[in-house]
């Protein structure tokens, strides 16, 4: 169960996208765990946190994430993973963690529809604040790190691929 590809990193980075691609070059199946939150708790991300609270939502998506089973196959994750420790020691006992790296600014430009796109951030947060906070987090629990700074989807797989070999 140790041969997965775990992805982490910010909202708008490109891990469900890079996620689906890389899984077809590898042969594996993909996850993308905010689906799985989804299903579980049966409604749409920014609607959980905005009806029972960030507390409420980053303990389910901990409990949640800590609860998922796969082989040979790429997880993409929410990109508040990270809070949640359980969940994390669990993934990187699933695979190797890769952090998909990605500036502030194109994080920012990418990202529109923040609140509908169930994003944990504070009421005054800014996604700068969000970027901060998280960047060393994704830092410390990355086996590999890709920046995807200036490079088009494919050419990120490719990165990926090369550094998992």
């Amino acid at each position: 169960m140790n041969d997965n590809v775990i992805l982490i990193g910010m909202p708008g980075a490109g891990k469900s996208t890079v996620g689906v691609l890389l899984a077809k070059a590898l042969g594996y199946d993909f996850i993308d765990t905010d689906l799985i939150i989804q299903g579980r708790l049966n409604n749409r991300l920014y609607k959980i946190i905005e009806e029972h609270g960030i507390d409420y939502f980053l303990q389910a998506e901990n409990k949640i994430v800590s609860e998922v089973s796969a082989d040979r196959t790429v997880i993409a994750t929410g990109g508040s993973v990270v809070f949640g420790k359980e969940a994390m020691e669990h993934l990187r006992q699933m695979g190797k963690v890769v952090y998909i790296k990605l500036g502030c600014d194109e994080i920012k430009r990418r990202v529109k529809n923040i609140t509908t796109r169930g994003v944990v951030m504070k009421k005054d947060e800014t996604i700068e604040d969000i970027y901060s906070e998280r960047a060393p987090l994704y830092e410390r629990y990355a086996d590999i790190t890709v920046d995807v700074e200036n490079t088009t989807i494919e050419e990120a797989v490719e990165k990926i691929l090369s550094l998992l070999e």
